[in-house]
């Protein structure tokens, strides 16, 4: 295909493709799916060659939460059976990452729901960093506590969090149909003032709730202009007891298109398979490998995920390999010089990793969309805030 083999070009040399290209990627037919994937692959490696980057999640207060999200089992007047806690002591949240980081995480991802933190909560999640930093020296830590205030981002990576999480989540257009209680401009203006704190921005999307093809396109773009270093890409999971329980618009074929699409318009970007993959890929799981270099080992916030050592074999399996803590995830020309890349996101530097290798806009039709598969959500009842052992 013409469209596959331009696409391909453009993210070798990184440049954006047009609106136009990447809807066409989301048009694309079932017949034409690997295609898709391949040519995408092609793109990820050039950037990241086979490895998978494996990150892990630590609720460190669930549930309770003020904000109306129509997406999230923790929002205000969720009826969702879910965990809720309070903040977990420092030693508690240090013992919960240290599973993860047993099963293979280099990074390791706290977050606590909440509209953003206060000045207390920030002292008590650099103690919780410090304490994880302690026992594993060499871990990335990635907060991801809310609207962050003037000062706060700044505070945190003087605690040592390397990163900050805070997605976007949907387009611009479409937000306030999805929230009320806080703006898009909101999102933006915290995920910026991580970036002006030197953290490493960690921004994303959720798929699968209504929206069109045109605001998924628009949501991707808009993260391309923010450029993040890592991109999370979520598929809802339509928990009992929220207002998109009903939403089941993903089959696997369309999520490996929004994966490519993502992969096409942030090529050297980390893109990580979020929230939902085993719902919706189910045993596409893998295929989305030559799509994303990174993952969530294990659990999520609320949800179960599959066993962490199904994961790793799925790696193995598909020809991959988990990334080491030795090696830096992203090209050299996105890491700062500092820490031994070219700071230059102009390019003009050798990637890191293995060597270059040379329809209609709309909601999912019904030909698209999926049956309800509400057998496959299990709610999160062991790990951080519970005496059962953790999934990683």
């Amino acid at each position: 295909m013409d469209l596959l083999n331009t696409l391909v070009d453009k993210g070798l040399r990184r440049e954006l493709p047009t609106r136009e290209e990447a809807l066409a990627v989301l048009a694309t037919s079932d017949d034409e799916l690997l295609d898709v994937v391949a040519a995408a692959g092609k793109v990820r490696r050039q950037w990241f060659g086979r490895r998978v980057k494996l990150n892990y999640l630590v609720n460190l207060k669930s549930g309770l939460c003020p904000e109306d999200c129509s997406y999230c089992s923790q929002r205000l007047g969720s009826k969702a059976e879910i965990l809720k806690y309070t903040w977990l002591k420092p030693d508690e949240a240090s013992k919960a990452a240290a599973a993860g980081v047993a099963g293979g995480a280099k990074r390791v991802c706290l977050v606590a729901s909440g509209r953003g933190p206060t000045d207390r909560d920030v002292d008590r999640v650099s103690k919780t960093i410090e304490a994880i930093k302690d026992r594993h020296e060499d871990v990335e830590v990635c907060a991801c506590l809310g609207l962050l205030s003037e000062g706060q981002a700044e505070r945190l990576k003087s605690a040592g969090a390397d990163a900050y999480n805070h997605n976007l989540n949907t387009s611009e257009a479409t937000y306030g149909d999805i929230t009320t209680t806080h703006t898009y401009a909101d999102r933006v203006d915290t995920v910026q003032q991580a970036q002006a704190a030197g953290l490493s921005a960690c921004s994303g999307l959720i798929a699968g709730m209504g929206e069109s093809d045109a605001d998924l396109v628009d949501v991707v773009f808009s993260l391309r202009e923010l450029d993040p270093d890592s991109v999370p890409v979520n598929f809802l999971i339509p928990m009992e007891g929220t207002p998109l329980a009903e939403e089941w618009h993903l089959t696997p074929q369309r999520c490996l298109r929004i994966l490519a699409m993502v992969r096409f318009v942030c090529p050297d970007a980390e893109v990580r398979l979020a929230g939902g993959r085993e719902v919706h890929l189910r045993s596409l799981q893998p295929l989305a490998l030559h799509l994303v270099n990174s993952i969530f080992l294990g659990d999520y916030l609320t949800s179960e995920g599959q066993a962490g050592q199904t994961d790793l074999d799925m790696i193995a399996d598909a020809g991959f390999e988990v990334e080491g803590s030795g090696t830096t995830t992203l090209p050299g020309h996105r890491v700062p010089a500092a820490e031994g890349g070219c700071g230059s996101h102009g390019g003009g530097c050798a990637p890191c990793g293995d060597a270059p290798e040379t329809a209609a806009e709309g909601a999912p039709s019904g030909a698209e969309a999926s049956s309800a598969r509400t057998d496959l959500v299990a709610v999160r009842r062991r790990g951080a805030g519970t005496d059962i052992a953790p999934n990683a």
